[in-house]
């Protein structure tokens, strides 16, 4: 079976208005929030075998920290620059293009992308993923990556930090 973990990035700072919006680091929350979802996962029944993250600096962050804390080597992260402003469907396609031997994938990346894909490919309507969110879907009926697509897959859990503190 092929299972995907769609996680959105950390929190983004805005202190600094001369950066771009790719350039932007993650805030205090974003650098406290990855770690917790980063140790949720690698408690949980799902762990990558691959990364797949946009190439914003907010986004690479976020991965970096995930495949650290889940023991996942760097070299087993594939940083994309289609990930940083595609469309749900662009998505898909890249999603399509992951290679059969990884079993679990997550995917690290932006909204509003991420959550069109997750209601396009799941069983279940999502408002939103906040950021550091993590939906991991599962594709009981996939033979291939290739063969993603409407309704595919089943949305196993939905974690976000505020479900863990109050801010």
């Amino acid at each position: 079976m092929f299972t995907m973990l769609v996680a959105r990035h950390a929190k983004s700072s805005w202190d600094y208005p001369e950066l771009s919006d790719f350039e932007r680091p993650l805030s205090a929350r974003g650098r406290r929030d990855a770690p917790l979802m980063a140790a949720i996962l690698r408690d949980g029944p799902e762990r990558p075998d691959v990364i797949v993250t946009s190439s914003a600096v907010r986004a690479v962050t976020t991965a970096r920290v995930m495949a650290q804390l889940l023991d996942l080597p760097m070299h087993d992260m594939i940083i994309s620059n289609a990930l940083y402003d595609a469309t749900a469907d662009e998505l898909i396609t890249l999603v399509r293009e992951i290679d059969d031997a990884f079993r679990c994938a997550m995917v690290v990346g932006h909204n509003p992308a991420l959550t069109q894909f997750v209601n396009i490919v799941g069983d279940t309507e999502l408002e939103n993923v906040p950021t550091c969110g993590v939906v991991t879907l599962a594709f009981p009926s996939l033979r291939s990556w290739r063969d993603i697509g409407v309704r595919t897959g089943n949305v196993r859990s939905f974690d976000y930090p505020r479900k863990y503190y109050r801010e």
